[in-house]
């Protein structure tokens, strides 16, 4: 897999009530339990975040990761902001802010920190270097867990997928994914971050790709 793949996926082209739609994201809690892509963007946050620190989190989805944070201590809800094409949840806290749109047409928040979990791969080399570029200048920390691109992972994810009997929405996104997904450097290069910054990437045995940049 030399060059990334952008595939559309399905659960994208899905209402967000469609019962293959829900079941599909139980099912990424599940990988992301296996994977601990929530639990890593934890640790980093707490190990790297000062008091009174803003977070973003771009394409929340549900909310899960976000509110993980807050129960963590990572931030007041005040203090929280998300952004996804998806509607507010539910159970989303009334003082954390939400933002429904796309967010290469729209200025990010200015917060310290941001974060993002299986969503920068969805996106073009020239489209993640516009979302760089929108990067507010009070922002200190980015911790991003993504796919990463190996042939290995592809095959070992079509075994678990087999194994856990994933539905067929989460079989070809998981696929679409991974061919979309980085390794080595090429995150970096793709956001444009410069000299200022100090980047950390590397990937986990499970199919991740961990990214950390500060400044």
């Amino acid at each position: 897999m030399k060059e990334r793949v952008l595939q559309t996926e399905l659960l994208d082209t899905l209402p967000p009530d469609d019962p293959d739609a829900i079941r599909a994201r139980e099912e990424m809690l599940q990988v992301n339990g296996i994977m601990g892509n929530h639990r890593w963007i934890e640790r980093m946050v707490r190990r790297h975040r000062e008091e009174g620190w803003r977070i973003t989190e771009l394409g929340a989805g549900d909310g899960a990761l976000s509110l993980r944070l807050v129960a963590a201590g990572c931030c007041a809800e005040a203090a929280l902001h998300a952004f996804d094409l998806a509607p507010r949840p539910e159970h989303w806290p009334v003082a954390a802010h939400w933002t429904r749109g796309d967010v290469l047409n729209q200025a990010l928040p200015e917060t310290e920190i941001v974060i993002a979990n299986l969503f920068l791969h969805h996106f073009t080399t020239e489209q993640l270097r516009a979302l760089g570029s929108r990067i507010s200048p009070v922002t200190r920390l980015i911790v991003a867990a993504e796919p990463a691109r190996r042939w290995i992972y592809s095959v070992m994810g079509r075994v678990f997928c087999e194994v856990a009997e994933l539905n067929h929405v989460q079989r070809f996104d998981m696929q679409a994914s991974i061919r979309a997904g980085f390794h080595g450097q090429e995150l970096q290069q793709a956001l444009g971050l410069g000299g200022e910054w100090q980047v950390v990437a590397h990937e986990h045995p499970l199919g991740g790709y961990r990214f950390m940049a500060w400044r």
